[in-house]
């Protein structure tokens, strides 16, 4: 599928939330590497830069959702899992989304490749106190959360 139909999908998915307000559940990974920078992916659907991540499928735990959706957008395919950093709710785009942020150790930062290129359009490292212009709010919150130190929660 290529990226135009990943954007067309993309509303019309955002459509049928504002409908059908579904419970979804989702995961996000804040990965680190040695030299304390952020990866962030830029999707083709949707704009902004945001912590690579998906939803949880069907009979999925959070932790095997999280290990496939890096393998499918970053191509990780062994990943660090340091602990949970949050718990969060989300109403946006007409859901009720609940989405867990796990801390992750990258060691190899060249490691991170587009793995489906039809759904990411970029990745790239950023120092935490220095994020691209259209890194979304949330995700500015996320990572500002863990330079505190502290484990979040609450809305997204």
């Amino acid at each position: 599928m290529v990226a135009w139909r990943y954007r067309i999908a993309g509303r019309a998915m955002r459509l049928y939330w504002k409908i059908a307000k579904p419970r979804t559940f989702g995961v996000r990974a804040l990965l680190i590497d040695p030299a304390g920078r952020v990866a962030l992916v830029r999707h083709h659907y949707v704009a902004g830069w945001y912590l690579p991540g998906g939803g949880v499928d069907k009979g999925e735990s959070a932790e095997a959702a999280i290990r496939r959706e890096l393998h499918e957008e970053v191509g990780l395919a062994q990943v660090a899992v340091e602990r949970v950093q949050g718990v969060f709710h989300n109403r946006g785009e007409g859901k009720d989304d609940h989405v867990i942020v796990f801390a992750c150790a990258v060691e190899d930062p060249a490691s991170l490749v587009i793995a489906d290129p039809r759904e990411i359009a970029e990745i790239s490292w950023f120092a935490a106190d220095a994020l691209p212009d259209g890194a979304t709010p949330a995700t500015r919150r996320r990572i500002a959360e863990h330079l505190a130190g502290a484990q979040g929660w609450g809305e997204w």
